[in-house]
């Protein structure tokens, strides 16, 4: 548990609290001159957080460069424990030298990305049609200007799970023969248009933004090749702590964790053991997610929906690497 002789400071005024920080630093156990990953270091939360919470370094990951500029200011106030790095979390195995005590990982869009219109995420607010995470790939505007109906039906469906996918397939092909799609808000409307408002607030464009968000950024593949990664990089008893927001992401994580830990279903004569004669790699820290505080939720919206899964790595060689294959 963390030292309550050290405990993690406020942030400064006007600073970023991130989604389940206490949960996260009692999963890690910060020590004195342990090693972690913060593979999103967005605005630095989780970073600021172990580094106050014990003498320890942190190698800290973002594939979007404002977020390791704006991050800076961090190196002057922890010297040379804290390393910026502009990269994917998947790739964090060739910047680190040796196996380390933790990693934590926190999924999804970041608040200065949906909160700035120029980015393109937002729904809300009229901006470029963007959503690149990193400085470079295809924006949100080339996928939606450029993929055929059942591609795009298939997209909606798959990363948004939206029901009326083929429908917001349809009226999104039939508007852009008349003119391609370049800001937001000109999708989001046609989505509206197919889409009825939600009886509990929720945004008709929401689920269609997300499922572009993630295909744009490749966040499911990332998000596999990346838990991967993490278990060859983790020293035995390190710990893995992974805070999602969204089901698709919370699969991936639960499935990849229960595969690897003890908590493994057994096999039968009909239906085989995947697991069988490999030694769990992982432990469960519990079975079930972590969930925010009434009082978190309350109080920061977006981390209604968030869950935390946490695991103990063990003394077991890493599982042959599946995602090999996968694009970085």
């Amino acid at each position: 548990m963390i030292d309550a002789g050290r405990r993690p400071q406020p942030p400064p005024p006007g600073g970023h609290v991130p989604v389940l920080l206490t949960e996260v630093l009692q999963v890690l156990q910060p020590r004195d001159g342990g090693i972690y990953v913060d593979g999103t270091f967005g605005l630095g939360g989780y970073s600021r957080g172990l580094l106050q919470s014990a003498d320890c370094r942190v190698v800290a990951f973002d594939r979007d460069p404002t977020a390791i500029a704006a991050g800076q200011s961090l190196l002057e106030d922890f010297g040379g424990r804290l390393q910026l790095l502009e990269g994917r979390f998947s790739d964090m195995q060739r910047h680190l030298p040796h196996a380390v005590d933790g990693i934590a990982l926190d999924l999804g869009v970041s608040s200065p990305q949906l909160d700035r219109p120029e980015r393109g995420f937002s729904f809300r607010s009229d901006g470029p049609l963007d959503m690149r995470m990193g400085a470079s790939g295809e924006t949100a505007a080339d996928v939606v200007n450029t993929r055929s109906e059942a591609e795009l039906a298939d997209l909606i469906w798959r990363y948004g799970e939206e029901r009326r996918s083929r429908q917001i397939a349809r009226a999104v092909v039939s508007r852009r023969a008349a003119q391609p799609y370049s800001r937001t808000l000109d999708l989001a409307e046609t989505v509206r248009g197919v889409v009825r408002a939600a009886k509990d607030g929720i945004d008709p464009a929401t689920r269609t933004f997300q499922a572009l968000r993630i295909y744009v950024n490749d966040e499911l593949g990332e998000l596999e090749r990346g838990l991967a990664v993490a278990e060859r990089c983790l020293a035995p008893e390190g710990r893995l702590a992974v805070v999602s927001f969204h089901s698709l992401e919370d699969r991936i994580v639960k499935d990849f964790l229960r595969q690897r830990s003890s908590a493994a279903p057994r096999g039968s004569r009909h239906l085989p053991d995947a697991t069988v004669g490999r030694a769990p790699s992982f432990e469960l820290v519990r079975r079930q997610a972590i969930k925010p505080s009434p009082r978190e939720a309350a109080e920061n919206p977006r981390a209604r929906s968030a869950r935390l899964r946490a695991a103990i790595r063990t003394a077991a060689a890493s599982w042959p690497d599946e995602t090999a294959g996968g694009t970085a």
